[in-house]
């Protein structure tokens, strides 16, 4: 009997032990999850055999995270990419604390394999999965890294927002499309959806934060900041996530590198340089689309972030100012381009307050901004830009040009305004002939169009020119008399999200 005696003690000793092991080990795990240090998600959606090998081989998830990704790579080398994304999912949920995998599969999808595409529609799938993946789930497993809200910001400054995609004017049309849903097809209203009252603004509200993951608080906090900016637009959106990813990093100090944080700072002022050039959505009541237009109004706020930039990261300082530099030069030409002459004015006054040993033209070490007046360098960035390939700067060029004709026109200065006009035209021609083979990525509006909506902005009763001089012009080009101001003038078209049917979105600028 003794010789049984221990073999049971032993036992029963093992599975007290065991018992108490497991209640250990629940009081672990409830530890963890409560101080963030769960590090094995279970896989969603996964086939039987990656989700045996996954429980089951735990401390070998790197081994078959490697396998996924020659299996990947495989893949794109053949040009297949349909299991790409489910390949990416499982990948990130097998790494999911691993910044890097996060970005390089986004990565991927939006930029590599997109492009593979001729279809733009088909473009956009991916381009959207590719957003989807760091906002939906990167974010969701790594809410403190720097380097996923800076990658999020970064698709929609430079994938959404640049025109180096031939389907850019594609991207921001959908873009713009979603928004219209969030925003009720009129101008954004972030006080409704911080506090809605309808049905519909609270589906509305719904909408925004569970499907694009956004604080309407925050929304107005950055539009404060950084704005007015127009959030139907990707620049607003990169500003946004960038605030984001700053605003985390300040409450948690210790989890941040210091020199992560020049990337969020420049994913909030280049995008902003973006929104100065061409951040705001104006109807084109001639072809029933909407354009974009510079935002003169975020002049100062741009101009703050970039000082506020040059504060915080002393390191980076030079090369900071290098871009402030050049962008109170566009400020300057943007002003004057478009008949603002005093602001133009106190901008280049100021330009050569902080910058007073730069030149100010383009290969000429001798113009110094103090022996330069501030009209002869308008003049000079309008030359430049005759030479360039920017649509946006030379939509610009083009419609300053127009609006002194119409201004020349009203003086009676009348062979000034067809010199005007001409030069216009000789540009827009120029200008076309030299980017023939990329229209469809930096082609500019038809020069008749350009015309119309600066025409029609210069005839506005509310926003342009006197009375008088509207009546003289509308005589010379042959126009009806305008309605007297008893007669209550017809309602603006609601600036909203762009029509599905409609015409892609175009760099248009209106006129100030």
């Amino acid at each position: 009997m003794t010789r049984f005696l221990k073999p049971i003690l032993l036992l029963l000793l093992a599975v007290v032990l065991l018992a108490g092991a497991g209640q250990a080990q629940r009081a672990l795990n409830r530890d963890r999850d409560r101080l963030g240090l769960t590090r094995v998600t279970p896989l969603e959606n996964a086939p039987p055999v990656l989700a045996f090998t996954t429980v089951a081989l735990g401390g070998f998830r790197g081994l078959i995270s490697s396998a996924l990704w020659m299996r990947m790579s495989d893949l794109q080398d053949q040009d297949k990419f349909f299991e790409m994304k489910q390949l990416a999912d499982w990948i990130t949920k097998l790494e999911p604390h691993f910044a890097q995998v996060w970005v390089n599969q986004a990565w991927n999808m939006s930029y590599n394999i997109s492009v593979k595409f001729k279809d733009f529609a088909d473009r956009w799938r991916w381009v959207q999965s590719g957003i989807e993946l760091l906002r939906d789930e990167g974010l969701k497993y790594n809410p403190n890294e720097v380097l996923i809200y800076r990658e999020l910001a970064w698709h929609f400054q430079h994938k959404m927002g640049a025109d180096l995609d031939d389907a850019n004017r594609y991207y921001k049309q959908q873009w713009a499309n979603q928004m219209a849903a969030v925003f009720a097809k009129k101008t954004p209203n972030l006080d409704e959806l911080i506090n809605p009252t309808t049905d519909d603004a609270r589906e509305r509200l719904s909408l925004l934060t569970n499907k694009f993951k956004m604080d309407p608080r925050l929304m107005k906090e950055v539009d404060q900041t950084y704005g007015p900016l127009e959030w139907r637009l990707p620049e607003a959106h990169a500003i946004y996530w960038a605030a984001a990813g700053l605003k985390r990093a300040r409450e948690n100090p210790t989890k941040v590198n210091p020199d992560d944080l020049i990337q969020l700072r420049r994913t909030i002022y280049q995008p902003m340089l973006m929104s100065f050039h061409r951040g705001r959505l104006v109807t084109n009541p001639y072809q029933k689309r909407f354009e974009l237009a510079p935002n003169l109004a975020i002049i100062s706020k741009v101009n703050a972030a970039y000082e506020q930039s040059m504060a915080d990261d002393a390191k980076n300082r030079d090369h900071i100012a290098t871009a402030h530099r050049n962008f109170l030069r566009d400020a300057v030409y943007f002003l004057y381009g478009y008949n603002r002459m005093a602001e133009a004015a106190q901008w280049y006054q100021y330009l050569i307050r902080n910058y007073p040993d730069k030149p100010v033209l383009d290969g000429d070490p001798t113009s110094l901004p103090a022996k330069v007046p501030f009209d002869e360098y308008a003049v000079s960035r309008l030359q430049v830009d005759i030479e360039e390939t920017d649509s946006k700067r030379v939509t610009g060029a083009l419609e300053g040009l127009l609006m002194n004709s119409f201004n020349n026109l009203a003086l009676d200065e009348d062979d000034r305004a067809a010199g005007f006009k001409l030069m216009a035209r000789k540009i827009y021609d120029r200008y076309e002939a030299k980017t023939m083979v990329s229209k469809e990525r930096v082609g500019l509006a038809p020069f008749g169009d350009l015309e119309k909506e600066a025409l029609r902005r210069i005839l506005d009763p509310e926003a342009g020119l006197p009375p008088e001089a509207r009546a003289i012009i509308r005589t010379k080009l042959g126009l009806p008399a305008e309605p007297p101001p008893t007669e209550p003038p017809a309602p603006p078209a609601p600036v909203s999200g762009v029509p599905t049917n409609s015409p892609p979105v175009t760099n248009t600028p209106a006129a100030r």
